[in-house]
């Protein structure tokens, strides 16, 4: 088998659905003992008090209500996160995390499209 580069590996994230990468972390989590997660939150702890004083570098976007026009809420959960029609459909139906750990710029874009299907965001 040959050797994928790190930017191959990106590449082929990009296209999976969050559960598939859910599986993915998990998988690498029992085949090297490694919880990347950690490593990606022990690796800025250089320059954390400068970026806590600015406030959150990254939020999660949460559904708190669809409000009224759920078909176009759904449409857009569906665009942000690649899920499919029922898991979007679930989280217009109960609310919850939409995507977690954006830039505060993509989290405010995320909001404004809510925001304009009738939806109700909360940025944690």
């Amino acid at each position: 088998m040959a050797k994928l580069s790190a930017q191959e590996i990106i590449d082929s994230l990009k296209e999976m659905t969050l559960l598939e990468i859910k599986e993915v972390v998990d998988l690498m989590k029992e085949e090297f003992g490694v919880d990347p997660s950690a490593v990606a939150v022990a690796a800025p702890a250089a320059g954390g008090a400068a970026a806590a004083e600015e406030g959150p570098s990254s939020v999660d976007v949460v559904l708190a209500s669809a409000g009224a026009n759920k078909i176009n809420v759904i449409k857009i959960i569906k665009e942000i996160t690649g899920l499919g029609l029922g898991e979007s459909k679930a989280i217009a139906d109960n609310g919850g995390v939409v995507k977690e750990k954006v830039s505060m710029d993509e989290a405010n874009e995320m909001k404004a499209k809510f925001e304009e299907a009738g939806a109700t965001i909360e940025l944690k």
